[in-house]
């Protein structure tokens, strides 16, 4: 079994992560052509450097936003280096001490004619350098002179060097079409020309993000608009993950327990403790670590990656490790600012379990003509359900009710919601994700006297433990031959049974 295992020992970032798998041997040239499916390649260019952290070398990727006329007319682009990122709106945070001894509080355009040079952050419209691990909103680091000729709405007061916290503001001349929203970015995402397999991971990666902060902000997902998380940059590293990942056709995907690292982290909402709401929002159920540095190390774009990726988490592996790769962060710890990924294989022995994650959607139905349960589950069934089943209930006041379940993989959520929210009486669903175990199986088409049926053998350690004909099967027979379906059940034993 192929598998790809991730040492998240430092965290993990969304362009850590494309270091890391270009790093084990994903082609640039292939992850940029596919990326120009997307049909935006004028926002942006990716720079893929090698680098060094504590002595260990490896590739760090970063995505230069451009501006969409300004960078024609001289204006600088956008760096996005985010090692580290919130999707906070519009926080300017510095981590450096540099304080400009003067404020500037103003509520139209103005110009800087001082020199910033910070090496990690004074974030003011340019270069995002986080160290640190924020994806929050516009974080820049310029490491030169310049002027500002676009205009900044301040609505208070900020200090040049330390911390900036513009409400809502920051409107740039250059049109910053970068925030789209969940639905754009889906939609985008659809009409690409990408694989199935890399839209519907890409597609969840970004509905985590956006079931956490619309959680955290208290609003339906679909009312929250999204600044970083519909960033050109964030589309780069979520959908480049897929990318990559599809091009490495691992069998299996599995983590070591996340280091989200440690202390407060200073946003537009005020101070938030590391993780951010976010990030512990998408990680609920996994094995975290702290405090390995005072910083956030592990970011919400991070998180939403391995939470659609992995089926299972351990720090302890028995794989054969057969190429490694690591991802560079920005800031330099004590510790390698990176993430390690290793490629290798894993020994199948006869009879394993397969093991896939998959999800229950549920809903509890009291008031609706038990006539149409079977219209909609035949057409849950075509949407993709796995299974559909019903479970008699109780509810409030005594009523009695139906539980009405789907099996599902997370590719055919929205197909399979659709038809919940229109074809049922019900108001809203609930969903978990299950992790099912099924024994490895194999069809045969097996030869009686009626004709021909399709069996399924199940094996357990190597051996055939149990063989099942196919209903469908077996009902046309009994319907064709005008004999009991019984009859054509025994017919298959005895032919099974002769056979061994």
């Amino acid at each position: 079994m192929k598998v790809l295992y991730y040492d998240v020992f430092c965290g993990i970032s969304g362009d850590m992560h494309l270091g890391a798998l270009l790093d084990l041997g994903v082609k640039e040239d292939y992850l940029k052509t596919e990326l120009r499916k997307l049909n935006i390649e004028e926002e942006y260019d990716i720079v893929v450097t090698k680098g060094m952290k504590c002595g260990i070398s490896g590739t760090r990727v970063e995505v230069i936003l451009h501006h969409d006329k300004g960078s024609q007319e001289g204006n600088h682009p956008h760096e996005h280096n985010h090692d580290h990122h919130h999707h906070h709106v519009h926080d300017h945070q510095h981590d450096d001490t540099h304080q400009h001894g003067h404020e500037h509080s103003h509520d139209d355009a103005h110009e800087h004619g001082h020199k910033h040079s910070h090496d990690d952050a004074h974030e003011h419209g340019h270069k995002h350098s986080h160290d640190d691990a924020h994806e929050h909103g516009h974080k820049h680091s310029h490491d030169h002179a310049h002027q500002h000729g676009h205009e900044h709405s301040h609505n208070d007061a900020h200090h040049h060097g330390h911390e900036h916290s513009h409400e809502h503001a920051h409107n740039h001349s250059h049109d910053h079409h970068h925030h789209r929203n969940f639905t754009m970015i889906k939609d985008m995402i659809n009409k690409s020309t990408l694989s199935d397999g890399v839209k519907a991971l890409s597609i969840e990666m970004f509905r985590l993000v956006a079931v956490a902060e619309g959680k955290v902000h208290n609003k339906p997902m679909g009312e929250v608009h999204f600044h970083e998380v519909g960033a050109t940059d964030s589309i780069v590293d979520m959908v480049g993950a897929a990318i990559c990942i599809d091009a490495l056709q691992v069998d299996k995907i599995i983590a070591s327990s996340i280091q989200v690292g440690g202390g407060f982290v200073t946003c537009a909402h005020g101070k938030m403790p590391v993780p951010a709401p976010a990030t512990v929002e998408i990680l609920q159920g996994v094995p975290l670590k702290y405090n390995l540095v005072p910083f956030e190390t592990t970011t919400p774009t991070g998180a939403a990656i391995l939470k659609a990726t992995v089926s299972a988490y351990k720090d302890e592996h028995d794989m054969r490790i057969h190429k490694i790769g690591y991802g560079l962060g920005y800031k330099d710890f004590e510790v390698p600012n990176a993430l390690r990924v290793y490629l290798g294989e894993i020994e199948d022995a006869p009879g394993d379990l397969v093991i896939e994650n998959q999800y229950v959607m549920e809903t509890n139905i009291d008031d609706m003509n038990p006539e149409i349960f079977t219209y909609i589950e035949q057409k849950l069934f075509d949407a993709g359900a796995l299974d559909v089943y019903k479970t008699p209930i109780m509810m409030k006041k005594g009523r009695p009710a139906v539980t009405l379940s789907i099996l599902f993989s997370k590719e055919n959520r929205e197909a399979l919601q659709k038809i919940m929210f229109t074809e049922t009486s019900s108001g809203g669903v609930r969903e978990t994700q299950v992790v099912k175990s099924m024994l490895k199986r194999d069809f045969v088409d097996v030869e009686t006297s009626y004709g021909s049926v399709k069996v399924k053998n199940l094996y357990y350690e190597g051996k055939c433990i149990k063989c099942k004909p196919e209903y469908e099967d077996c009902a046309r027979l009994a319907h064709e031959q005008g004999v009991p379906i019984q009859a054509i059940y025994d017919a298959v034993e005895k032919k099974v049974c002769d056979a061994d």
